[in-house]
């Protein structure tokens, strides 16, 4: 049996260029195409001095990475962690490329990140070190330009305080530089629970396919912060059975059913989802193999790889988080059949919804939750659709027909817009 290098197989960069090589290849993409598409348009380090709350300057490294503008402005998410590093924005940057093109929105795609450990900084120094990475960028993100979003350890907050720098040094107010803002300074209706809603709505989806029923669905919900927590929520309250919540500090297991609503106010109150009691503790890594239909891994990368995948026992495998797959282990569960919902597909309803938000502040006027909701559902079942439809029409997965599908967009506008030269 060939023995793989996990370094090399969980490297967030990798794992994107190997499904896109694959799907450029099944579709036969013109070379130079293949070589555009491939890379980043534009990579920007910059280094961010700030004033630390004890007097002492520390800098921080920060990244912006622009995939490709070729369908519109660039989108994506801007994170902070200790371990934030060019190759994992650069993977993001081009996921979130296929992920607008998949279901369809007139974005490109971009990522953002700061080495920082937000946890050890206070409010103040986030806040000096977020408007200071905004004014190092002012010149490269914009309304038609790049448009940021949350991401990891980033929220609302940090939305807000960006949107207000750029308008400082631009002279007016200008809401629709970010998405993921405070509703009352031109966020969205519904924009916080996007990702989850968009989780349930692909799963609708798949379990009709597959002639299963909500109220007989066991669901596993691995990471319970926003997409998690939206997607569990959301999907008890369809129906389904939500039997295993995992956190990165421990899980929880209930045969009957987690009343997801009490230990969503249990962890409100407690801030974390220990000692809930409600249901059974229950090792983390080891609810990602108990017996389920349907599993979402809602937190971080790599989480499904080679050494487990032969393990998993769900039916279908949707991704709420970015890159919970590794592309060795995607083998291994096309192998075992299972129904893989990719990340760029599972997940989008977030972006969506940021596109919604970019619409509304473009054009001062709002729309109800309802309205976004409805939105919101008819652009994931399409997408889902036309998934399924490329997968069935040219014999690969699931993931691999959401990347042909997607790089055929993106491909077909370059051809047709030309390369300026």
């Amino acid at each position: 049996m060939k023995t793989i290098d996990l370094e090399q197989e969980t490297n967030p960069w990798q794992a994107q260029a190997a499904r896109f090589d694959l799907a450029a290849h099944k579709l036969n993409l013109d070379e130079g195409l293949w070589r555009v598409l491939r890379s980043p348009s534009r990579e920007i380090i910059v280094h961010i001095p700030v004033m630390m709350d004890d007097g002492h300057l520390e800098v921080f490294t920060g990244y912006r990475v622009q995939h490709s503008i070729a369908r519109g402005p660039a989108k994506g998410g801007l994170r902070y962690g200790p371990d934030v590093n060019l190759d994992e924005v650069r993977a993001l940057a081009s996921w979130m490329t296929w992920k607008c093109a998949v279901v369809n929105i007139p974005f490109g795609g971009a990522k953002g990140g700061i080495i920082c450990d937000p946890h050890k900084m206070s409010q103040g120094e986030l806040e000096r070190m977020t408007r200071r990475y905004t004014a190092e960028l002012f010149e490269f993100i914009g309304p038609e330009k790049d448009v940021p979003a949350p991401d990891v350890n980033t929220n609302e907050q940090t939305m807000a305080w960006i949107m207000d720098t750029y308008s400082m040094h631009l002279r007016q107010t200008c809401t629709a530089v970010v998405t993921g803002k405070p509703v009352n300074i031109g966020g969205s209706r519904g924009r916080r629970e996007a990702t989850g809603r968009g989780v349930l709505m692909v799963c609708d989806q798949a379990i009709k396919k597959l002639r299963l029923n909500r109220d007989t669905t066991r669901v596993i919900v691995q990471g319970f912060g926003n997409v998690g927590s939206n997607a569990a929520r959301l999907m008890a309250e369809a129906g389904y059975k939500v039997i295993g919540i995992g956190e990165v500090d421990g899980g929880l297991y209930k045969k009957d059913g987690i009343d997801t609503e009490a230990l969503w106010e249990f962890r409100q109150r407690n801030g974390t989802i220990h000692g809930f009691p409600g249901a059974e503790p229950y090792d983390p890594l080891e609810l990602l193999l108990v017996d389920c239909d349907i599993l979402i891994p809602a937190a971080t990368e790599n989480v499904i790889t080679s050494q487990n995948a032969d393990r998993v026992k769900c039916k279908i495998l949707a991704e709420g988080a970015n890159g919970p797959t590794t592309a060795a282990a995607d083998d291994i569960l096309s192998e075992k059949k299972v129904f893989v919902i990719p990340d760029i597909l599972a997940n989008a309803g977030g972006v969506t919804t940021s596109y919604f938000e970019w619409v509304q502040d473009r054009q001062g006027y709002f729309w109800k939750e309802s309205v976004v909701n409805e939105h919101l559902e008819e652009i994931m079942d399409e997408a889902f659709a036309d998934v399924v439809r490329y997968s069935e029409t040219h014999a690969v997965n699931n993931r691999i027909a959401a990347y042909m599908l997607a790089i055929d967009r993106v491909a077909y506008t370059i051809r047709q817009r030309g390369i300026y030269a």
